[in-house]
């Protein structure tokens, strides 16, 4: 399992490597940032004195390992925008987006796994094919659509939940949280549920999918044979032998909530990342757009890491191939 370990954390170290220098050429390689900072009327020596003091002028390998250096360091930058550093910027509004993708996660796969299975389990039922029905939608509509009725019909016409904001929060280890009250959970409770519809319907279909195969395998009519009940045979030989691409599916999508959740934020009012980065897009505020891309590519990493390490706990035979 050390082995197995360190070759993952290997790899992982030189997947964040390439992509910080894919992420600094990418945006350093669009727009500049000076045209927005200073009035188009600005004379020529302003113009330069800004280009130097950023360091704009020196060579982009230099600019690349200056800022990596740096990001050693703990400094990101200075955003060239709010005037503030990167760092502080991006985690005052991690916790906002943190928790609504792990409510939006927590959702979907609370919800999606049981009926999964269930539509796996009775594929010719009523409900089954309810079931499959429901999952097309997290498909088919788009999401900025759903959160916009979903505040039609629950703030709007009945009055039983706010349309946007985040609520009061808490500090918790050093985080402001919302969702350690009632009131705070009525503020989640819609941008999580419309963030969570897509995976909600992935993880049925990918659960289904999985069951129906499982159910007509060799092992589970001999685990019946033996008189095993059917919560047993579903809960020790089902949901195991479908729970590989199911953690994948989950590692996967808990990277791209965190990452892209700017429309659910944005249709919402909820002031996290997304929010964030396109403004600062919108701006090239380049610290600010290199600083939250490496994030986002440092939480893909480490969440696929673990979900690495998750296959080995789950299935031996990984840890043996990869050692091989």
């Amino acid at each position: 399992m050390i082995g197995f370990l360190i070759q993952r954390v290997l790899q992982a170290l030189m997947v964040v490597i390439a992509m910080s220098i894919i992420v600094f050429l990418g945006v350093y390689a669009i727009g500049n940032p000076i045209d927005v900072m200073i009035d188009p009327a600005s004379d020529q020596a302003l113009r330069e004195a800004l280009i130097q003091r950023y360091g704009f002028d020196r060579p982009l390998f230099e600019q690349y390992f200056i800022f990596m250096n740096n990001m050693l360091h703990g400094d990101l930058g200075e955003s060239f925008i709010y005037r503030l550093p990167v760092l502080n910027l991006i985690l005052s509004r991690l916790p906002a987006t943190l928790e609504l993708a792990l409510t939006a996660m927590l959702i979907a796969t609370c919800l999606g796994i049981p009926l999964g299975l269930w539509a796996g389990y009775k594929p010719d039922s009523l409900s089954a094919k309810a079931i499959m029905g429901f999952s097309v939608l997290g498909f088919s509509v788009p999401s900025f659509w759903v959160g916009l009725l979903l505040i039609m019909v629950f703030a709007v016409e009945l009055g039983w939940l706010p349309s946007g904001g985040r609520g009061p929060t808490t500090e918790v280890l050093g985080m402001n949280l919302s969702i350690t009250s009632l009131e705070g959970w009525s503020y989640i409770l819609l941008p999580a549920f419309n963030l969570a519809l897509f995976k909600l319907g992935l993880l049925i279909r990918l659960t289904r999918a999985g069951t129906v195969e499982v159910m007509s395998s060799d092992y589970v009519r001999f685990a019946r044979a033996q008189g095993l009940s059917e919560g047993k045979v579903v809960s020790l030989h089902v949901l195991k032998n479908i729970s590989i691409p199911i953690v994948t599916v989950f590692g996967l999508e808990l990277g791209s909530t965190l990452a892209f959740a700017v429309v659910t934020e944005t249709v919402f009012n909820w002031p996290g990342m997304g929010k964030l980065i396109i403004d600062s897009i919108t701006v090239l505020d380049r610290p600010v757009m290199v600083a939250y891309l490496i994030l986002v590519v440092f939480l893909f990493v480490m969440i696929n890491l673990v979900v690495d390490l998750i296959y080995g706990q789950l299935d031996p035979r990984i840890r043996v191939k990869a050692a091989s």
